[in-house]
């Protein structure tokens, strides 16, 4: 089953744009999945296993680098494809 999640990540610092630009780049690295980033969130499409397996091994680290807030929604009905 193919899923599209949508993350906006948000570290509670001052200098939050690299931990963002580091999640991004870290998620983006992942060719078997499908990410378009925008100003506000971002959106990963995939398998549902490959996806959730993924955002379980980048979240963790993340959160216990920085005081962070993660919101996700999760969707198997609106899937984003790149042109």
């Amino acid at each position: 089953m193919e899923i599209t999640v949508e993350i906006s990540y948000y570290p509670l610092m001052e200098l939050y744009q690299k931990p963002v630009d580091n999640f991004i780049r870290e998620l983006s690295e992942n060719k078997n999945i499908t990410m378009e980033s925008g100003i506000m969130s971002s959106v990963v499409t995939g398998l549902y296993e490959e996806v959730m397996n993924l955002l379980q091994q980048k979240l963790k680290p993340f959160m216990e680098k920085y005081p962070s807030v993660f919101c996700l929604k999760i969707s198997n009905s609106c899937a984003c494809k790149n042109p």
